[in-house]
């Protein structure tokens, strides 16, 4: 009963550090990356859809990404949601595909982007603190209801203990990376 909580608050864990690590991705970085545009999404065939639904997008440059869309007919609508979206860039179209060109980052951009991502890191480290707390209470519950021992108790709730310090930390070594991602020169 103990490890079958203990093995929840772990995979709940491990999801926090995913969607981090999936927050992080969409974070610009001075580098051209086609996960920058994983939260456009343009309004064609009467709905919004995720550009990667729409297109093919490729880096052939460090700083050049190609949008292929499947259909010719979305160019215009893809061309204007990334022009509306807060990335700050302008799609190069020529009636085929979109050529964007991602420009160096300001230091006061690089520096809004760390404090962004900042404030991803400590969304996930609340998230993973609210897992511990629900795996504690579990392991209470048992323990006030007889189930288990105090000291089994105890042992348990040192082990989700065990496991928030190892989630935390990684969520540390995430974001020091994404820092030093974001500012190098």
């Amino acid at each position: 009963m103990i490890d079958e909580i203990i093995s929840d608050v772990e995979d709940r864990m491990k999801k926090s550090i995913k969607a981090l690590e999936k927050d992080f991705g969409a974070i610009r970085t001075g580098r051209a990356t086609p996960s920058i545009f994983d939260g456009v999404k343009a309004e064609v065939y009467g709905s919004l859809m995720p550009l990667n639904q729409l297109s093919t997008m490729s880096c052939p440059e460090p700083r050049l990404v190609v949008i292929q869309p499947w259909d010719r007919s979305t160019l215009g609508a893809i061309e204007k949601a990334i022009l509306k979206s807060d990335l700050s860039l302008n799609p190069n179209n020529d009636g085929n595909l979109l050529r964007i060109q991602i420009p160096d980052l300001t230091e006061e951009r690089r520096r809004e982007y760390v404090k962004l991502a900042k404030t991803k890191a400590e969304e996930c480290r609340v998230s993973i603190r609210n897992v511990r707390r629900d795996g504690n209470e579990m392991v209470k519950e048992l323990e006030k209801g007889k189930d288990i021992s105090e000291d089994d108790s105890k042992g348990a709730i040192a082990r989700i203990q065990k496991i928030t310090d190892k989630y935390t930390e990684e969520v540390q070594k995430l974001v020091d990376n994404k820092e030093k991602e974001i500012m190098h020169v």
